[in-house]
């Protein structure tokens, strides 16, 4: 009795549950993991332009800073004349370049700070022009003329404005940054919600997974009650189907003996009697040649016909057809003894047995043409040598039989012990058999292929009963023009009970 499985398969409700709750957890964990990386991208978006913004405010002050240095280091020089408040400036001045030019790079990319980039640029020029002309001025001892100047140019109108341009970009860089701060509070609600999501989805499957594997858990037990329960009465419920399978396969057997040993009698009779038609065709043959060389007007053409060529022909046909019948019977018959044998199990060496076999068919294997290899070591079983030696000769006889026409004939022959079975291979490289017909050649009277060499088919039929007799199973893996490895499965030991 085969066993059931004790795990739950893909197809079964159990397993697809699992399966469905495994994805579904894969895919809750798979969704959280890309919105955590999406989060990560975005905080790590948001810090850089919180950097950035950062960073042109501190320019913007910077650039602030240089520019009130520069303008009272200017008054400073017109008021005093002294010569550290010109230094003054001219460091400020040197400063304020590279600032400038950072601050204008910064910007770059955001369009509302261009116009008043470029607004600063302009009034940074005009203010150094004119400071640079008072300084020039207090240093030709123009004082008086370089403050009349100042006063009328009012300088101290370019700076407010300057100033208030500097205001002006710092509200942007601070409107800016309280926008990234409110996309990254709405990706922390989003990243939130999605964890949370995928967390319950996580408790589902695993209360979905506990709840299936408890309920497998239960029907499992369940099913081991249930198999304890028929383990108790196995062995005699198989007790009980082995005495009606032999006795329904001594029935077979009693009627196929009795059908086919019926059947010889009015055989005979028929082989008899067309003996005596043969017997008796000779004598009107030569009744009909006498009549033609002394009377040929009273033989007619039907009558010559009839007996010099109509009834010989006619009672070949007979002949024929009576041979073959007589052959099926035999077989029939040869079936018939063979399940009746008691099998003797004894210790047998298979490379040795087919060896003896190879050898005593050795003028037909030389006729043909055939390479015969047989791989050492093979294992050693206990069975009947009769029926394996009949059904290791049938199949190395038809390797070599059924023959490639374009090809040298090889025959290799193999046996391995594997999973608690003795796998005997019989290999050709013959024409092959066509796959639709692996089944039907083990059947009665059933053949493959071209018909071109003798045979009734009854060779692997059998094969595959002394196979089923010695408790294994023959089969056959081929394609045509590409030859034939037939696998004859065996016990390593044959109990006389199982016989």
């Amino acid at each position: 009795m085969q066993g059931s499985s004790t795990t739950p398969s893909a197809e079964s409700p159990i397993g697809r549950i699992l399966i469905a709750a495994m994805v579904t957890g894969f895919l809750a964990l798979l969704i959280a993991a890309a919105t955590a990386g999406y989060a990560l991208q975005q905080g790590n978006r948001h810090t850089d332009w919180v950097i950035h913004t950062y960073r042109v405010e501190s320019v913007l002050t910077e650039v602030r800073r240089l520019v009130e240095q520069k303008e009272t280091a200017r008054r400073g020089y017109m008021l005093a004349g002294t010569r550290p408040f010109l230094d003054s400036f001219d460091q400020a001045s040197a400063a304020l370049a590279p600032r400038v030019a950072e601050l204008r790079a910064l910007t770059a990319d955001n369009p509302n700070q261009r116009a008043p980039m470029a607004e600063v640029l302009r009034r940074l020029a005009a203010l150094d022009a004119v400071q640079r002309m008072t300084n020039s001025l207090v240093d030709q001892g123009r004082g008086a003329e370089a403050l009349r100047r100042f006063r009328g140019d009012s300088g101290l109108e370019r700076v407010r404005r300057l100033r208030e341009t500097f205001q002006t970009m710092a509200h942007e860089e601070r409107r800016l940054l309280n926008l990234r701060d409110a996309e990254q509070s709405a990706n922390r609600r989003m990243f939130s919600v999605v964890v949370v999501v995928a967390g319950l989805l996580l408790v589902l499957v695993t209360l979905i997974s506990f709840l299936t594997v408890r309920r497998y858990t239960r029907e499992l037990g369940e099913s081991r009650d249930a198999l304890s329960t028929l383990n108790a009465t196995l062995e005699e419920q198989v007790t009980e189907r082995t005495a009606d399978l032999a006795l329904a396969n001594e029935e077979i057997q009693r009627f196929a003996y009795i059908v086919s040993h019926d059947l010889r009698s009015p055989l005979v009779n028929v082989m008899g009697f067309t003996a005596e038609l043969s017997a008796a065709a000779q004598p009107l043959a030569e009744l009909i040649d006498r009549a033609e060389a002394e009377a040929p007007q009273i033989v007619t053409e039907e009558a010559r016909l009839a007996a010099r060529e109509d009834l010989p022909e006619a009672i070949g046909f007979i002949r024929t057809s009576t041979a073959k019948m007589d052959r099926l019977i035999n077989a029939i018959l040869k079936l018939s003894r063979e399940g009746r044998r008691v099998l003797a199990p004894e210790m047998i060496a298979l490379d040795q047995l087919a060896e003896q076999i190879t050898d005593a068919i050795r003028h037909v294997i030389d006729d043909r043409g055939v390479t015969v290899t047989i791989e050492r070591p093979m294992p050693v079983i206990v069975s009947d040598r009769i029926a394996l030696e009949q059904i290791l000769s049938n199949l190395i006889e038809n390797a070599t039989k059924y023959r490639h026409p374009t090809r040298a004939a090889e025959v290799h022959i193999s046996a391995e012990e594997t999973r608690g079975r003795v796998i005997v291979a019989v290999r050709d490289n013959g024409r092959g058999i066509d796959p639709r017909d692996h089944q039907r050649i083990f059947d009665l009277f059933r053949r493959s292929g071209q018909q071109d060499q003798p045979g009734e088919g009854i060779g692997l039929a059998h094969v595959r009963a002394l196979a089923y007799r010695l408790g294994g199973t023959i089969s056959v893996e081929s394609q045509l023009g590409e030859g034939a490895t037939f696998f004859l499965s065996l016990p390593p030991s044959l109990s006389i009970e199982s016989a």
